[in-house]
């Protein structure tokens, strides 16, 4: 690992807590407003409604939009179907911005802190630079740099966001290591020449939940518990 330079990481999921962060949120934010809903349902509904999104956006289906863009057209779709009343555009607007501030794992903040000793930290994220931004600032994240799709124009998996990220940094590929919990994101930065680490986060989607297959031992260069451990692992 003597060759890595640059640290990039997957946000949500990885570095955040998503799903906890955003029931949590909407639990408070409801009963303030009156409004009641399955959240539980409605944040894993619209977590699956992420990918498509921007399949449509990376396909040339549909033009360029930020992630919050998406996100709303997501959610006011999900709102009739799921029956929940009340969602005023303004309301709506409020829920899309939870996903900036987005609490973050139990070892998130203390293992950046190590690794950015060493090395240089950045997200790589499908959000956009406003929002990770601002979730830096809530969340205590010690970013050296903030890459956003809006950035590139391109969201993950396009090859542009990975290679994209690299060059700003001044790095070759496979001085960047790409940290996620997400085996697909790291398989294609591992295509553009990044190395890669897991992050295993097996409460990520829910107790129990799994949505992408647990990589077998030595698919990654890397696969470890936690940032700390990360941080241990690189001598941080």
């Amino acid at each position: 690992m003597m060759t890595v330079r640059a640290l990039l990481f997957d946000t949500f999921g990885t570095v955040v807590d998503w799903r906890g962060g955003l029931i949590s949120s909407l639990d408070e934010w409801g009963k303030a407003r009156g409004i009641a809903a399955d959240w539980p349902r409605l944040v894993d509904a619209w977590r699956m409604a992420y990918p498509p999104s921007l399949q449509r956006v990376r396909t040339g289906e549909r033009e360029w939009a930020v992630l919050d863009v998406l996100q709303l057209e997501s959610l006011q779709k999900l709102a009739l179907e799921l029956g929940i009343i009340g969602l005023d555009d303004a309301a709506a607007d409020e829920m899309v911005r939870m996903w900036h501030e987005l609490p973050p794992w139990p070892d998130s903040v203390a293992g950046l802190q190590r690794l950015r000793t060493r090395y240089v930290i950045a997200p790589l994220s499908n959000g956009h630079v406003a929002l990770l931004v601002r979730m830096a600032k809530t969340a205590g994240l010690p970013w050296d740099a903030i890459f956003g799709a809006d950035v590139f124009r391109h969201y993950k998996p396009d090859p542009e966001t990975y290679l994209g990220a690299s060059a700003f940094l001044g790095c070759q590929p496979d001085e960047v290591m790409l940290v996620a919990s997400h085996p697909s994101d790291l398989d294609a930065a591992a295509k553009c020449g990044l190395r890669t680490c897991y992050v295993s986060r097996p409460l990520e989607y829910g107790a129990g939940r799994v949505v992408e297959a647990i990589p077998k031992p030595g698919h990654f260069d890397l696969m470890v518990d936690g940032l700390e451990e990360l941080a241990s692992e690189l001598g941080c």
